[in-house]
């Protein structure tokens, strides 16, 4: 499978085409950890909202696929009408199933959308907004940039 690095310059102009695209507003967001929780601050910052949470969702082992995903850490949304949850790729689309299937059990009488940066149109589960398709894997920035600086950091803040 092709791979594709995907850096901080694309993704803050791909944040701002993302938010263009949410015609609606939203009384809180909900960012997937981790992959939704840099998205998650950056729609807060562009869409002026102060309500940001977070819910755990664990599908992949590094970049294998796990036999089930775990939804866990359910923020308390009860006194939210519409709240938008983010993640920054719908790939096999098995994590958002869980965690919409998940808040929307928890909150029958929430509005729950969702957005993301990548769809794969092979995800049993298409958000409601997206702003590029694909097929090959992502590498994100988040991801990627740790990895690669990560063991300089560590070996300078035994130093310090």
């Amino acid at each position: 499978m092709k791979r594709i690095g995907y850096d901080y310059d694309t993704f803050l102009r791909d944040m701002v085409g993302l938010a263009d695209r949410i015609d609606d507003s939203f009384d809180a967001i909900v960012a997937v950890a981790r992959g939704g929780m840099t998205m998650a601050h950056m729609l807060a910052e562009f869409k002026n909202l102060r309500n940001v949470f977070l819910v755990n969702a664990v599908g992949y082992e590094d970049n294998k696929k796990m036999n089930k995903v775990k939804v866990f850490n359910i923020p308390d949304l009860a006194k939210f009408k519409k709240v938008l949850i983010v993640d920054d790729i719908a790939d096999s689309g098995e994590t958002l199933k869980k965690v919409i299937e998940t808040l929307k059990k928890a909150y029958p009488d929430t509005i729950f959308k969702t957005a993301t940066i990548f769809y794969k149109p092979k995800s049993v589960f298409q958000p409601d907004y997206w702003l590029k398709e694909t097929e090959e894997w992502i590498d994100f920035f988040w991801s990627e940039d740790m990895r690669r600086f990560g063991g300089a950091a560590v070996a300078d803040s035994k130093e310090n």
